[in-house]
């Protein structure tokens, strides 16, 4: 008798740990999804979004120096 309650207490530990794997398995599912969902960080917020200091200084030493090609393009005849 003693070897069939021990039998019976090996299967019912196998299910238990069966049962408990995936139920962690599911768990961390959701915790993964959670994460996804609801994750403050969003890289898009934090790229540039438009031109920066450098290049507005280039853009008015170019302004200033009359090297941009506005002038050229305005007398040009079609």
């Amino acid at each position: 008798m003693t070897i069939r309650t021990a039998s019976r207490l090996t299967a019912r530990l196998r299910t238990r740990t069966v049962v408990s794997r995936r139920l962690y398995s599911v768990a961390e599912l959701g915790r993964a999804l959670m994460k996804d969902l609801f994750n403050p960080y969003r890289p898009e917020r934090h790229y540039m979004r438009g031109p920066g200091p450098k290049w507005r200084e280039k853009q008015a030493r170019a302004h200033s120096a009359g090297s941009y090609p506005t002038r050229e393009l305005a007398r040009a005849r079609i």
